[in-house]
């Protein structure tokens, strides 16, 4: 059985796209028809099979390359009360971290005294040889035009081999396809992998973008929370609770946004042997690979367990090592089946990254880390700085995190108490009141899971570390 959803295998074949856009016109609007004989299979390790959809039926959690748009009664009377955004997409919650940071940006544009602990980014400029690629890149003319949708075959080598590397793990470049920043590999993987109703099992805490881009593929997110008394690391007895015939992923995230927190190599080999013996396939997110600390190691899950075998997608970019949040260059590494049908997908959503963009990427990963052990320098700094001090404030537990730039803080505490003449009962409603009155920019933990805490991100100037976490020690430490 192949590993591929119906739906994206289908794209793969001229004749599945000839079938695919085979519409009606009905009400004015052209309509993809889907036919009586096409079935969503469930590849998985319990050779799930989906419910068969009949002729004209459109499936409520169709993603965008299958979006029918064939009015039934229903679609009708939405039309009818003049519903302009679609259901699906109107059900994405919006990027809290994003969100925060862009809020806390609109308040120093007016003239505020705003200190952001919101933004997952580095703080630093690229570094100058990485700029330079790109100004050359910009000046060729080889590179104003468009190039393969999987990237430039230079970079998807470099990729490779950076990968060796790194991560101890060989690929072919063929395996390797080019995004648009991690996001775009993060959806386009789950996009590939999972058909209507498979479910996704999520350590939680976990980035905000998982599990919208986990529905917005017609997933099932499962979260499976570990607390500050386990470090924030999940155990394989809990993996095993979240386990259900319609599982087939797990995600795993090494070190950790939100909370920094880093697997050792015994228990990542632990958890990557438990999903082997169930058959899942592991989606694993490396970006913060060179950003761990206290003389804690990186492993990669592929590494650590082979008997994955050909289950495993890992996802990485330049954006944390690099300072290249804003370059837009990501990459999954894949099987080559499903490294096609995720091609095969960007072709018709995005085509290729920017060429300046990619060649600036293949100058990173081509060259020396010597500026990620600068910043690394930064942030080990700034970490010791924020967790003493949020530790110091009487109802926050912060556990030392060992990676990535972000602390975790654990404010349950708080919530209740009066603070700034406010009983604030959630973590969200206690983020807001932080920066409405202490102009201190945090992200709640609603973002990332349950609520009761604030991701604080240390990737920023060390006064203003200092100034924030003093103005939080001040407005908190009055808490009654």
């Amino acid at each position: 059985m192949s590993n591929l959803p119906s739906r994206v295998a289908e794209f793969q074949t001229d004749a599945g796209l000839e079938a695919r856009f085979q519409g009606v016109i009905h009400h004015g609007v052209f309509a993809p028809r889907v036919h009586s004989t096409h079935s969503l299979s469930c590849s998985s390790n319990q050779d799930r099979q989906a419910p068969k959809l009949e002729r004209d039926e459109v499936s409520p959690l169709t993603p965008p390359f299958e979006e029918s748009v064939l009015m039934s009664a229903e679609l009708t009377a939405d039309h009818a009360t003049g519903r302009r955004i679609s259901a699906r997409i109107s059900a994405i919650a919006e990027s809290a971290t994003l969100a925060v940071d862009s809020k806390a940006k609109a308040l120093k544009a007016a003239g505020r005294p705003v200190i952001s602990f919101g933004a997952g980014e580095p703080d630093f400029p690229t570094p100058d040889y990485i700029v330079e690629a790109a100004i050359a890149a910009a000046r060729n003319p080889k590179f104003h035009r468009y190039s393969p949708a999987a990237g430039l075959p230079e970079l998807r080598a470099a990729i490779a081999v950076k990968t060796l590397r790194d991560s101890g793990y060989a690929v072919d470049p063929a395996q390797v396809v080019v995004t648009n920043g991690g996001k775009q590999a993060v959806y386009e993987s789950f996009a590939t992998l999972l058909d209507p109703g498979d479910e996704v099992i999520i350590p939680t805490p976990y980035w905000t973008t998982y599990p919208e881009a986990i529905r917005l593929a017609g997933g099932v997110p499962v979260e499976v929370f570990a607390g500050p008394a386990q470090n924030y690391l999940v155990t394989v007895d809990q993996l095993e609770a979240a386990l259900t015939p319609r599982t087939k992923i797990l995600l795993f995230v090494s070190p950790s946004n939100p909370t920094g927190a880093v697997y050792s190599p015994e228990q990542t080999r632990e958890i990557g042997l438990w999903a082997a013996s169930k058959g899942l396939w592991v989606l694993t997110d490396e970006i913060y690979e060179h950003l761990t600390y206290d003389g804690v190691p990186f492993t990669s899950i592929a590494t650590a367990a082979p008997e994955l075998g050909d289950r495993v997608v890992i996802l990485n970019g330049v954006a944390k090592t690099y300072a290249m949040t804003g370059w837009r260059v990501g990459w999954m590494i894949a099987p080559l089946d499903v490294a096609k049908a995720a091609t095969n997908m960007q072709s018709h959503a995005t085509s290729n990254v920017a060429n300046v963009s990619q060649m600036a990427a293949l100058a990173a990963v081509q060259g020396p880390l010597d500026a990620v052990d600068t910043m690394k320098v930064a942030f080990d700094r700034r970490r010791k700085a924020m967790v003493a001090g949020l530790n110091a404030i009487e109802g926050v537990v912060c556990p030392t995190p060992h990676g990535a730039f972000y602390a975790y803080a654990d404010v349950r505490a708080l919530l209740g108490r009066e603070v700034g003449g406010i009983r604030p009962a959630t973590s969200a409603e206690l983020a807001a009141l932080i920066l409405e009155k202490t102009e201190v920019a945090v992200v709640p933990g609603e973002a990332f899971g349950p609520s009761g805490y604030l991701r604080l991100s240390y990737a920023l100037g060390d006064d203003d570390l200092a100034t924030g976490v003093g103005r939080l020690a001040e407005f908190l430490g009055a808490a009654k």
